[in-house]
């Protein structure tokens, strides 16, 4: 990944730092430390697909000395925004050089020369612009694999060594160290998948956005309430029909709803199928201190009512 240009800081001085979603920004809390100033644009409980900017956020990224987004199409704010700040600002895409996957006949598989690049403003990275999300999109929740956010920390540490050589070793470090839990979320989620029958392990989620979860960790995605990978998209009553056949057809025990969807047409598809619908956090945060108020928590949060929903339905 091409690496931003150093930046003069003055004495004290640290690097002013956006992040798009509060997942990112954790992610980048992790590796900058102390030496950065964090602004989140994405406020905690926001849909990403539906947030919309202000003028106090054109104003932060216009200070900014570089800008932490997902990428892989999520930020459709994000042009937009940069054009309103009028800001050279450098982007860099988290998800740079992640295989993205993609519908592919309905189907979750892996798009080819398909990598997690965003090319909005000037993106550091490069990469395709993948903003059609849904049939033929690519899915760009790739935070639900934790071995993703391996490289997003790497991603990160080398941008913010680029601006700040001076403090690079910090950068390293808190990467390294991070990465360690990472590999430790990883190994915990994989024990407990082994505790799903394997006939169990179908997920209905509210749209398309397990599809990295399922493929490191041996679950088929069986259907959505929303088409593809947005939730822009509304189920057309022929859709929603399908969904539930398919329910009943692979047996399936619950449909997992995220903490930023309105939740009501999931609740109908469950009534209508006699199944239940299951909370998880998706693409935001808790609050500080809630149950998932960082990454590591979000998952165990999430994978823990996975697990307890399916094992023993």
């Amino acid at each position: 990944m091409p690496s931003p240009s150093p930046v003069a800081l003055g004495q004290g001085e640290r690097l002013q730092v956006v992040a798009t979603t509060s997942i990112v920004a954790d992610v980048v809390r992790n590796v900058g430390g102390e030496r950065i100033d964090l602004t989140t644009l994405i406020p905690l409980g926001t849909d990403p697909h539906t947030f919309q900017p202000t003028p106090q956020d054109a104003a932060a990224v216009a200070d900014a000395h570089v800008v932490f987004a997902n990428g892989a199409g999520l930020e459709a704010f994000l042009a937009g925004l940069l054009q309103s700040a009028g800001a050279g600002v450098a982007v860099v895409p988290v998800s740079y050089g992640i295989e993205l996957r993609r519908f592919e006949g309905g189907v979750p598989g892996t798009g080819a020369a398909s990598r997690g690049g965003a090319a909005v403003g000037r993106a550091v990275g490069g990469g395709a612009a993948h903003e059609g999300e849904g049939e033929g999109g690519f899915d760009p929740h790739t935070w639900f694999d934790p071995n993703n956010v391996i490289v997003w920390t790497h991603n990160v540490e080398r941008a913010l060594s680029a601006l700040d050589p001076g403090h690079a070793g910090v950068y390293e470090a808190n990467a390294q160290a991070y990465s360690t839990s990472l590999q430790e979320l990883d190994g915990w989620i994989r024990a407990q998948v082994a505790g799903v029958p394997e006939e169990n392990r179908k997920l209905v989620t509210d749209h398309a956005s397990f599809s990295y979860f399922a493929h490191q960790y041996g679950f088929e995605q069986v259907g959505t309430v929303f088409p593809g990978y947005s939730t822009l998209a509304q189920p057309a009553a022929r859709d929603l029909a399908a969904l539930e056949d398919a329910i009943r057809e692979f047996g399936v025990k619950a449909v997992f709803v995220g903490n930023t969807v309105n939740p009501a047409l999931a609740e109908q598809v469950a009534q209508d199928t006699g199944t239940r619908v299951v909370f998880l956090y998706t693409g935001s945060l808790s609050a500080p201190g809630g149950p998932a108020g960082d990454y590591l928590s979000f998952m165990r949060y999430d994978v823990g009512a996975v697990v307890e929903a399916l094992r023993n339905s």
